[in-house]
């Protein structure tokens, strides 16, 4: 799979969702890219730090697009209590 299919796929889902806004995109695009990286495994362990600074975004919207995106059926998120342990996200098929 490639970033581009794997966006296209969330694209096509998105089409008629209402309920995603640009935030919600900025952050699947950033998850997309570090699954990209991990080799396109769909369990990847991420650290919430980056992924704000990556997706542009602070730890409120953080939460609550990550939040909504698990909520829509897009992703499954485990957060880490440990501050120096990643969060789990699992990308459901589209």
């Amino acid at each position: 799979m490639s970033e581009f299919e794997q966006l296209s796929a969330f694209y096509e889902a998105i089409a008629e969702d209402n309920r995603i806004g640009a935030y919600h995109i900025s952050l699947y695009i950033t998850l997309v890219r570090l699954r990209s990286h991990a080799g396109w495994q769909n369990m990847i362990t991420v650290y919430r730090s980056l992924v704000m600074q990556e997706a542009r975004m602070g730890r409120k919207t953080f939460n609550k697009c990550m939040n909504d995106l698990c909520e829509y059926g897009y992703l499954r998120y485990e957060p880490s209590t440990n501050p120096k342990g990643g969060c789990k996200v699992y990308f459901n098929k589209l």
